[in-house]
């Protein structure tokens, strides 16, 4: 069992990993595509949608009415908890500095941890929350001088993003035997019907429309994809910390696309993150080792990652 767990825990890992990567690349398109935030979160949120439903519908077939009815209120909270964040990022961006989202955003696994312990009896180790501890660091590092230029509704707008997607994250985690992609694909549309007031979907020609496209399902689709996969497989507060990657690899894709050289500060905290998540996940390897039993067993992860798209009846039970 222990060593079933193990495997669980890295694949969760690599898909949560996966997903932050995704993530990362909002900097690169919101570069390329020269339309207002609220039309480019429109188009976003729609073909996020799109992505996600097409892989649903291919995924379940004949089971796609069950699929939904499944998610029931914890599905319903989750597209609706994470539309408001989507929404309450774009605002936090606007009204205060983008230091100040960052940092906020880096006490994430911090709440995500009070709010498994209390909703769901899920405690993290010590290593973890540790971890989660040396990430907000390297994150305040890469903020630099830029704090003190927030604003107080764009820091309370920030807290609340920061927070609904702690309670996503353990919402997804409390119906792990379920899978929870209908809800997700749910936010993006209402995301995309919250922001239909201030957005200018005609304004986008053809070329927009491609960007677009690519957006809203490689960016947004297949990192929501990846994490709700990820966040059954890993404790939330774990997912949490791994989603932090993000933060120091969307700076990384603008330099390469266009040259942008980071300053010294984003480097060097961009490292401290990087180092906080390799660490917690060698520190929990070493941890596990010693328990292991020699195997000649092969790691097969296929079945696993079924396991997880579906129904999880057997790797993921034995996570609980």
């Amino acid at each position: 069992m222990l060593r079933s767990q193990s495997k669980a825990a890295w694949l969760g890992t690599a898909l949560l990993t996966a997903s932050a990567v995704a993530y990362s690349t909002a900097g690169f398109f919101t570069r390329l595509i020269d339309l207002d935030a609220w039309t480019i979160l429109f188009w976003r949120g729609l073909f996020a949608g799109l992505f996600l439903a097409g892989f649903i519908a291919l995924q379940e077939r004949r089971r796609l009415g069950k699929a939904i009815r499944e998610i029931g209120i914890e599905g319903l909270l989750v597209g609706l908890c994470s539309a408001l964040a989507t929404v309450c990022f774009l605002n936090a961006m606007r009204l205060t500095s983008v230091a100040d989202v960052m940092v906020i955003g880096a006490t994430g696994p911090f709440l995500t941890a009070a709010l498994a312990w209390l909703l769901i009896g899920e405690r993290e180790d010590l290593v973890t929350l540790m971890a989660s501890l040396v990430a907000l660091l390297g994150v305040a590092v890469m903020a630099g001088g830029a704090l003190p230029e927030g604003r107080l509704l764009g820091d309370l707008l920030a807290f609340v993003m920061t927070a609904l997607m702690a309670l996503v994250m353990v919402l997804i985690r409390r119906k792990r035997g379920v899978s929870m992609l209908p809800a997700v694909c749910l936010s993006t549309f209402l995301c995309a019907a919250i922001v239909v007031p201030w957005a200018r979907p005609l304004a986008a020609g053809g070329h927009d429309l491609f960007l677009l496209a690519l957006f809203g399902s490689t960016q947004f689709g297949l990192g929501l994809l990846l994490l709700t996969l990820g966040m059954r497989l890993v404790s939330a507060p774990r997912a949490a910390l791994i989603n932090a990657l993000d933060t120091p690899l969307a700076p990384l894709w603008v330099w390469l696309a266009f040259g942008e050289v980071p300053a010294g500060a984003t480097i060097v905290g961009g490292l401290i993150v990087m180092a906080a998540v390799v660490g917690d996940v060698g520190l929990k390897q070493l941890k596990e080792r010693p328990r292991e039993q020699p195997s000649v067993v092969r790691c097969t992860v296929k079945p696993m990652l079924d396991d997880a798209i579906r129904r999880p009846s057997t790797a993921l039970d034995e996570v609980r």
